[in-house]
């Protein structure tokens, strides 16, 4: 075996190398494959030599813009005498960051290599000779995002800068991010423009707890932290009215500007309009000249106050080269303004075509104004539209209690919910929300858990059941014992994974992506080329024609529609999964989950309910039943494995006393032996029987197969090397399992369970659900079939519940994890069921394929949108109809485009999944 190492480029994230890592091992002939994120590079283990092209070509096909080179094996003089320093670097919050701080400390003059670590905040620099820090600064200054260079082990206080933290005067309780993913995943920490492509920052929702204050309704004067009486008249204290969020923020602060643009832009309006009217009765009380100049005063609120924030967004994305609907809008409505102010100051220097017969300009600023008031109105509707598009996670949010009720010295007490610890002794009412995640400790109820699983039915819950934060209790009482609190509960862990699933990107997004980079300049040069041709051929006066046109071809055109198409469907199509059990961790398995032709499933805690009892045990010597118990549940003590749970469980029930096995020993995948009494014992499958020397007869042996082919688990249990009895352990199937799997294998999706279980109790459950199995498979053999799977071109989902599952949930295309499963099995996977209900998985496919379909549609929409839009409002037309598109109706349908996406991309919230 050889190994070689690479140089890859283009990776920003933890996503990009698994994307990189997978790719290159579904290559043949590579054995293994180890990416480093941070220095940009793979190390890649091989049966023979492969070439490079082969490699590259892989990347290709996977997608992504990624590339593979060979490292320099050159080291000229020059390099070694390089001079290397090393920098702390503030402001980084993903991996966004650091690519964007490295590419722009690359792009510095005199820089041979920079470096920059995310985790250590720090950048190591290679240069040719000493470049002071204010020029790194600068350099970071210019290409936005508030970073900051510091001399390495420098003490500082870091404060952002940007024009973000200046307009941040609402606490939200969040944290913000793009909708148009300029910098990735990257997030905010204060409301304001994306300081790439200059939209609004959008925020996100968490369960952080916030700060609320309870006053009392007849004396607002007092004011405590927590509820209780009024000091002055003992009245319960109410919370105060909490503050708005930020985005409904935004659609204030948007709807006050607008209707402050509409009281300077409807006059504007009037006075230019009342031209078309016969004996114009404006023109009696004073001349064009002086109306013009009123039209001039009028339009400087909406230029310089209530639409300033357009052009600054504009040369943002001139300054970033990320040319956007904002650069069209400045240039367009910024030249009409500019225009009409010269053509009042020097309309000597105009040509007689721009002139109107009183031998005034014309002028258009009614066109500047209505352009950027209705624009305004567009980012109004918009804002309005990007807060229901997080309603899921609103909902979401409701549902988590502000306090709870704490049993504390045998008192209760009522405490604020960031006040519960671990441990702590709670006691839910009637009718109450469940405030964390814990076990019920004394009584029973029955707990609605619909808005967490989707599953209407409550459930029936009793001594020692789980029970989830946000789900509401019955008309019983009972306390719990809290396990899970702040973020650990499961309703903020669902918070936060749809938050970020809402922030990635779907691979689908690269073609929009690609699309935008060129349309700006493309619209401009169409611009340009719409007032040489009117210049040209027009119709008198012509100039004015061109220069009309060319500001509507450049109204018109709206990229943002384009961009917006991809993360608006993604967003409100991860919240749906949220409301129905399902969180998707990523876009992408959003949209390879419809793609998916093969699903592999364990059995355990999958197909069944991963809930064992033990059913029987059957004594075959001189031991009675209750003695080969003890014995069993003596060896169990030391497992931690499910099976050894519900064997223990079964002894303390029948009141068996349970002592403690000495020289413990765990046989990976046959079993356990110890020693009791002076006895040695061994419990488990017939090949620890085996290993062992221990002989069993053939009746017992035919007996325990009868029990394995009815899909039950039987352990052998000998002692002092003669079997003296077995126990049987059963793991009843889910009820929906069945149905789920059949429809699945009707959508034709293929289902292979594999299982570490033996022959016969796989065969049983497979045959029951109709599916192909393999047995006895360790947890790299189950990782192997899935490569195996892969490498015959096959989508391959894993759906599993415990650590065993690990690895192939990672190496499958989309991994599953049940939600009743462990940790390592839900880190490993791209989604997660909550309810760990196979039907979720049906859910999932159709959420994944009504995404798509929403995601296309606004892709269709938006191309289309532009490719009739432009060539309209450029004149094509005219020669035929003589209709021509006036810029103010251009940017009315320029706003309502981004709209119109938003909207459709909302239809997704009225879905059916099920």
């Amino acid at each position: 075996m050889m190994k070689h190492k690479y140089n890859i480029s283009g990776m920003s994230c933890q996503g990009c190398k698994s994307h990189v890592t997978k790719a290159l091992e579904n290559i043949p002939g590579v054995e293994q494959v180890e990416v480093d994120l941070e220095r940009g590079s793979a190390e890649v283990a091989m049966q023979k030599h492969i070439e490079i092209e082969e490699f590259q070509q892989a990347l290709k096909n996977a997608g992504g813009n990624y590339q593979i080179s060979m490292p320099s094996e050159n080291t000229s003089a020059a390099e070694e005498k390089l001079m290397t320093h090393k920098y702390h670097i503030s402001g980084m919050s993903c991996n966004g960051c650091r690519s964007h701080v490295e590419k722009t400390l690359n792009e510095i003059g005199g820089v041979a290599k920079a470096e920059v670590n995310l985790e250590k905040a720090e950048a190591t620099i290679s240069m040719h000779q000493h470049i002071e820090i204010a020029e790194f600064q600068q350099a970071l200054k210019n290409n936005g995002g508030g970073y900051e260079i510091h001399p390495a082990g420098h003490q500082y206080h870091h404060t952002e800068k940007s024009k973000n933290k200046k307009k941040s005067k609402t606490k939200g309780n969040g944290k913000w991010y793009c909708p148009m993913h300029c910098e990735g995943d990257k997030i905010y920490d204060a409301p304001g423009d994306c300081p790439v492509c200059g939209m609004d920052l959008v925020q996100e929702q968490s369960l952080s707890a916030s700060s609320i204050t309870y006053t009392c309704p007849m004396h607002p004067e007092i004011e405590e932290d927590k509820p209780g009486d009024c000091p002055i008249c003992g009245m319960d204290l109410v919370s105060k009215n909490p503050e708005p969020d930020a985005q409904n923020s935004t659609y204030l602060k948007l709807r006050k500007k607008l209707w402050l643009s509409l009281v300077f832009t409807l006059p504007v309006f009037l006075i230019a309009m009342s031209d078309m009217l016969n004996n114009n009765p404006l023109y009696k009380i004073m001349d064009l000249e002086y109306w013009n100049w009123g039209q001039f005063v009028l339009s400087i609120p909406v230029v310089f106050y209530t639409a300033w924030m357009f052009f600054e967004r504009a040369w943002k994305s001139v300054v970033n080269w990320n040319l956007n609907m904002f650069t069209l809008i400045g240039i367009g409505a910024g030249v009409a303004w500019v225009f009409s102010v010269l053509g009042l100051l020097f309309p000597g220097v105009f040509p007689d075509q721009f002139k109107t017969e009183a031998g005034t300009v014309h002028v258009y600023f009614e066109a500047a104004t209505v352009i950027l008031t209705l624009v305004l109105l567009g980012q109004m509707l918009e804002a309005r539209a990007h807060d229901r598009t997080n309603s899921a996670i609103k909902e979401l949010l409701k549902l988590a209690p502000n306090k709870a009720t704490r049993i504390k010295d045998g008192k209760e007490e009522v405490v604020k919910i960031d006040e519960i610890e671990e441990g702590d002794i709670l006691k839910v009412k009637p009718g109450e929300k469940i405030p964390v995640d814990g076990i019920i400790k004394e009584g029973k109820s029955s707990i609605d858990e619909s808005m967490i699983t989707g599953e209407p039915v409550p459930v029936e819950k009793s001594t020692d059941d789980k029970v989830t934060s946000g789900t509401i209790n019955g008309n019983s009482s009972f306390t719990m014992v809290a396990q899970q609190v702040g973020d650990e509960t499961l309703l903020s862990q669902i918070i936060q994974m749809v938050n970020d699933a809402s922030r990635s990107q779907a691979p689908i997004q690269r073609l929009a992506d690609k699309i935008s980079g060129y349309f700006v300049p493309i619209v401009v040069l169409i611009s340009v080329i719409t007032f040489v041709v009117w210049a040209i051929f027009g119709p008198s006066p012509s100039y004015v024609y061109a220069f009309v046109n060319a500001i509507a071809v450049l109204i018109i055109a709206c990229p943002c529609a384009l961009g917006l198409a991809t993360p608006m469907s993604v967003m409100v199509g991860v919240g749906k999964g949220a409301q129905n059990g399902v969180l998707i961790k990523n876009a992408q398995a959003l949209e390879l989950m419809n793609q998916i032709d093969t699903l592999i499933i364990d059995k355990t805690g999958t197909i069944t309910e991963g809930k064992p009892s033990v059913e029987k045990i059957v004594s075959v010597g001189g031991y009675s039943e209750s003695d080969i118990a003890g014995f069993v549940a003596a060896l169990n003590t030391h497992s931690e494995h499910p099976l050894a749970t519900a064997t223990i469980k079964y002894a303390k029930m029948r009141e068996i006393e349970i002592e403690q096995a000495s020289n413990f020993d765990s046989v990976t995948g046959k079993g356990v032996v110890g020693e009791l009494q002076q006895k040695k014992l061994a419990l488990g499958n017939k090949a620890l029987l085996d290993e062992k020397g221990i002989n069993s007869s053939g009746k017992i042996d035919r007996e325990i197969e009868q029990f394995q082919q009815q899909g039950k688990t039987v352990s052998y249990l000998s002692v002092a090397g003669k079997v003296e009895g077995f126990v049987v352990i059963s793991d009843p199937v889910k009820k929906t399992s069945k149905e789920a799997l059949t429809k699945l294998i009707e959508d034709g999706v293929e289902v292979i369970m594999l299982t570490g279980d033996n022959e016969r109790t796989a065969k049983a459950v497979a045959d029951e659900m109709g599916i192909a199995f393999k047995a006895g498979m360790l947890p790299q053999d189950k990782m192997r079939e899935v490569e195996k799977l892969q490498q015959q071109g096959r989508k391959v989902a894993a759906a599993g519940d415990g650590i065993n599952d690990a690895p192939a949930l990672a190496k499958a295309d989309i991994g599953i994890a049940m939600g009743t499963g462990t940790d390592v099995a839900i880190e490993s996977a791209e989604i997660t069921l909550v309810k760990g209900d196979l039907k979720a998985v049906l859910k999932a496919r159709k959420l994944s394929d009504k995404v798509m379909a929403n995601i296309k549609q606004n892709l269709f929409f938006a191309l289309i949108y532009n490719s009739i839009g432009v060539p309209i409002a450029a004149g094509v037309l005219y020669p035929f109809f003589g209709i021509l598109l006036s810029p103010m109706i251009a940017a009315l349908a320029m706003s309502f485009s981004s709209v119109s996406v938003i909207a459709n991309a909302l239809r997704l919230r009225a879905a059916r999944l099920s």
